[in-house]
This record gives C-alpha cells, structure tokens and sequence, in this order.
C-alpha cells in the first residue's frame, strides 16, 4: 500500500471522506514514534562523534560541513568555538617551499613536507630578492589570498638556499584532510583559547604573522589568520600536523598544537 503524504491521513483525493480502522490508525502513531526516536539517536551519535576541530588537519568539521570562506562560524564569530578546523576560502595566507615547475600563468611550489601549492601570478605581484625570471629549484615565500591549494600570490620572495621557510623540521609532518592529526602541543597554548575563537585579520597583518609562522613551522598552507580577544594572533595551518601557531601581540611564536 502507498501512503500519500501530501493529503490528510482520513482524506481521499476525490474529496470523499474515509474512516482509518483504529487499529490501523494506532500503527500509524506507533510507526511515527519508532521514525522520531531513531531519528534523535542519531542525531545524538552524530553530535557526539563530531569532536574539536583539531582532530584532523585541513578536515572539514561536523560543526561547520559545508560551510567555507569567510562566512564559516569559526572566525570573525567572536568565539563561536566551532568548525576551527574548516578550511577558508579567500583570506589572506600564505605558504613556502622549492618551485617545481613554471607555467604561464605562475608557479608550483613543493613544500618541506612533500605538498604541492599552485601559486597564481597577476599583473599586481611584487617579488623580492629576484634576480630574473622565477625558476625551478629557487627556494621561495609566497604570501597571497589561499583558495584550497592555490595562492594568488601578492608577494613573492626569493630566499636562500638554507633558508628555515624551506628547511624540514622534524616537528611538522604532511596530515592530509580528514587523516587524524597525532600532533603534540608545543610552548604555550592560550588556557582560555575556545577553536573557531577570534576575528580574521587583514593581509597587512597576517603577512607578519605568516612569515613568523612559517619560518618557524613551514610545510604547510596558512589559510587565515585570526585575532584573538587578547590580542594575539592564532595562525591556522592545514597540510600539517602544525593545525594552530600562536603568536603574541608582536609576533613571536608563543606555541602550537
């Protein structure tokens, strides 16, 4: 038998009205209670099994699925403590490495940890400490607007051969997006900081931030950069097992997790 769900239980689409046997009725209400009570338990279990945003870095968290860019809860929500671990879209970032091939249109920077970053040049690049054109094996810093694994670069600079941004550290690892992340905390973790806290800076200020960052953490992609309401800055990293930098007002890396 087909239920139509869209006209009254006791009506017949011919406008003629019909009796529901009671019995029948009571195993309609019983079947509906059975629907609703399954219904909360797994929304229960789901909630539950969600976990901080720190479990797995660059992953999506059940807090904020489907949510990106600069509209996700989890910056500029003064505190909203979700979905920190939601990749942004759109914010200023950056990342460092070795250029592994050039095209017209820009480069592809490897990471110390073996990740490959498109980096997208325009009209409105500026470089720094390039003697030519970009080539591969140069080591660089690129600081730009992050969509994912793609920079649209505003600055790039060229650094040595030695330099820490392109220098593995035995601290950071590659944890893919939705791998789970095994990393331990280093320094000082702020006691009152709650994940998704804090306002997403602009790219004057997350430049710095970057590049402290990065120097002391490379491999990964920072993909915003927030402050917190005390004043320090919370650098958020995906690609790495390094998921949060934080830096005090001036910034100097205070600690990370």
């Amino acid at each position: 038998m087909t239920t139509d769900f869209n006209s009254s239980p006791d009506q017949e689409q011919d406008g003629k009205r019909t009796f529901v046997p009671r019995k029948r009725k009571v195993a309609l209400i019983a079947g509906i209670a059975v629907l609703a009570v399954t219904g909360i338990g797994v929304g229960l279990a789901a909630a539950s099994g969600s976990g901080s945003g720190s479990g797995s870095a660059g992953g999506t968290s059940a807090a904020s699925s489907g949510t990106t860019g600069s509209s996700a809860p989890q910056a500029g929500a003064g505190g909203a403590g979700q979905g920190s671990n939601a990749r942004s879209t759109n914010e200023p970032g950056g990342t460092s490495g070795t250029i592994s091939s050039v095209t017209g249109t820009g480069f592809s920077v490897k990471t110390t940890v073996g990740e490959t970053i498109t980096i997208d040049e325009n009209s409105s690049t500026t470089y720094a400490n390039a003697t030519g054109a970009l080539t591969p094996g140069e080591a660089v810093l690129v600081l730009g607007t992050v969509n994912g694994t793609t920079i649209t670069a505003t600055q790039v600079t060229v650094e040595p051969a030695n330099s820490p941004y392109t220098t593995a550290s035995a601290d950071v690892t590659a944890v893919h997006q939705g791998q789970q992340n095994t990393s331990q905390s280093y320094g000082t973790i702020p006691t009152d900081y709650t994940e998704g806290q804090g306002t997403i800076v602009g790219s004057d200020t997350a430049n710095q931030a970057v590049q402290t960052a990065l120097q002391k953490y490379p491999g990964g992609i920072v993909d915003r950069v927030v402050q917190l309401p005390d004043g320090d800055y919370e650098v958020h990293d995906i690609g790495t097992n390094i998921h949060h930098i934080f830096e005090n007002s001036s910034f100097q890396v205070i600690g990370a997790n």
